[in-house]
């Protein structure tokens, strides 16, 4: 088992204006593979926020998997990737490689994602596009190398 903190960047859900259904996707997801979700946000398209929540919650410590959804788009206000880059420690592009290349078979606009995925101390961040069908879509393309991913950054892992 795993433990995994959802962070929605979302203008609209921050305000209440909008439901967070992809969250709900994320959490109903991971509850397939036996993933404890330890905490929950939503915050504005804002960089600083991002980061902010991104920073405490790998520093604190006790989550493993810490994943967005929401502003990895092209709009002005999509600013996650560039959140997440100010506070990985490294990048993971592989897990961003394979959502992309899932999404191209279904439409090409998935080459305009920009999710970003890396590590901050002993926490993966994963980022994942903020439509719910995406997010479905995604998600279930990097949870097999997940597990791994986990024990290899907490230095747990064997041959």
């Amino acid at each position: 088992m795993f433990t995994v903190g959802i962070l929605t960047v979302s203008d609209r859900c921050s305000r209440g204006e909008r439901e967070d259904k992809s969250g709900e996707v994320i959490r109903k997801v991971l509850s397939q593979f036996g993933a404890r979700i330890v905490e929950h946000a939503i915050v504005p398209d804002e960089k600083e926020s991002i980061a902010g929540r991104l920073t405490e919650w790998a520093d604190k410590g006790g989550i493993d998997i810490i994943i967005t959804t929401g502003g990895t788009g092209l709009a002005p206000r999509d600013v996650t990737p560039e959140a997440t880059l100010d506070v990985i420690d490294k990048a993971i592009p592989g897990f961003s490689e394979a959502m992309r290349a899932k999404g191209i078979k279904k439409t090409p606009h998935a080459m305009l994602s920009r999710e970003v995925c890396g590590t901050r101390n002993q926490s993966i961040i994963i980022n994942l596009p903020g439509s719910p069908k995406a997010v479905g879509e995604c998600l279930p393309v990097i949870l097999p190398a997940l597990p791994h991913a986990i024990e290899v950054v907490k230095g747990e892992a064997t041959e």
